[in-house]
């Protein structure tokens, strides 16, 4: 149903509109980008804050820079999904290609080290291409403190599952 008193759109319903969307784009285009990553575990099962699935994570991420050019900052690892800081070398593999392999590495490791069956992650995920450095150091602030807003922990320094294997720099 169609409101008449409504106003009408400033922007024309054709695909100018995407195109102007698309030129705003090049103005917060950063060389060397910062994404922030999610992603869930399957079904959300809350499978991931134990010692030897987060050893399994995080030594995964230290092997992203040779295995697929991307460089790891900051993480939390939360019961049924983790956020994490990442950055891409020159000859880094695409984002999506980075992420599916990752989650096929720490799948296969999870299954085959901790005799897990079935899926362990979501398909897809979400990302977040941060602005400056100052939105890496307040979206930092936000993430850490998810075990407490989860009323895991009482502070965020008491969280295990939490930390950096390389520095990020925007």
């Amino acid at each position: 149903m169609i409101n008449r008193s409504w106003p009408a759109s400033p922007m024309p319903a054709t695909d100018e509109r995407m195109h102007k969307h698309l030129r705003r784009l090049e103005r917060v285009w950063v060389d060397w980008p910062i994404y922030f990553i999610t992603t869930c575990t399957f079904e959300r099962r809350p499978i991931l804050t134990s010692r030897e699935i987060a050893e399994i994570l995080i030594d995964e991420w230290r092997d992203s820079h040779n295995r697929h050019g991307w460089t790891i900052g900051r993480y939390v690892i939360m019961p049924d999904h983790v956020h994490v800081f990442y950055s891409a070398e020159l000859d880094g593999k695409t984002l999506p290609t980075f992420m599916q392999e990752w989650k096929q590495w720490t799948s296969k490791r999870i299954a085959r080290e901790l005799k897990f069956s079935g899926k362990v992650w979501q398909e897809e995920f979400f990302d977040h291409v941060l602005r400056s450095s100052e939105s890496y150091g307040q979206k930092w602030d936000y993430v850490r403190e998810n075990p407490v807003r989860a009323g895991l922990v009482k502070g965020p320094d008491e969280w295990p599952w939490q930390g950096e294997v390389e520095s990020l720099m925007l």
